[in-house]
């Protein structure tokens, strides 16, 4: 009789600890879905914030910024044409980086880089941000492949200088551009 009693106590402990188990798992599931719905609006807000934001770095006299598809066509006071500015993203060092890029109306040349997202080592692969490397894209030709070159000086149309100690970093961007700007060619805007 003192066996069953065990058996009873231990059958009512465990059915205790798996409905209360069940009522943490439906009450964490229904907060989850709570602040999910809550946080997507503001994240879709602030991703936006930061792409028009941005383009204004890239285009600072842009008066009309129109989404066709992926591509952001950028206009001035006048109507006419600044150019087109695109998003594009691969794997860094750490994760993934997000760009945006800035091309002249011709689509020859870029009018300049920013960075949306990166986890790249600080003080390392994240100076990618800085202005320092985003200025060697500026007006850089886009008729050839970019190229990077470690420890000296672009020499050649096309290159830029690797951040010394971050070539993956370097690396990670030169090739998210080119791929994008194959994929951009190809659609002839």
């Amino acid at each position: 009789m003192e066996n069953k009693s065990k058996k009873n106590i231990l059958n009512n402990s465990v059915v205790r600890m798996i409905g209360a188990l069940t009522i943490v798992g439906i009450i964490s599931g229904a907060i989850l879905v709570f602040v999910y719905k809550y946080a997507t609006p503001r994240i879709e807000n602030n991703i936006k914030a930061a792409t028009n934001r941005a383009i204004e770095n890239i285009f600072p006299d842009a008066q009309n910024v129109q989404k066709e598809k992926d591509i952001y066509k950028v206009t001035g006071k006048d109507g006419n044409l600044m150019g087109y500015a695109f998003t594009a993203e691969g794997n860094g060092y750490q994760g993934t980086i997000k760009l945006l890029v800035g091309i002249d109306p011709e689509i020859s040349a870029i009018q300049g880089i920013e960075i949306l997202e990166s986890q790249e080592t600080p003080g390392l692969g994240a100076e990618i941000s800085g202005n320092k490397f985003k200025k060697q894209f500026k007006n850089l030709s886009v008729s050839e492949v970019i190229t990077y070159v470690k420890n000296k000086k672009p020499e050649k149309p096309g290159e830029i200088e690797a951040i010394a100690g971050a070539t993956i970093s370097s690396r990670a961007v030169v090739s998210i551009i080119n791929k994008k700007m194959e994929e951009i060619k190809r659609q002839r805007l």
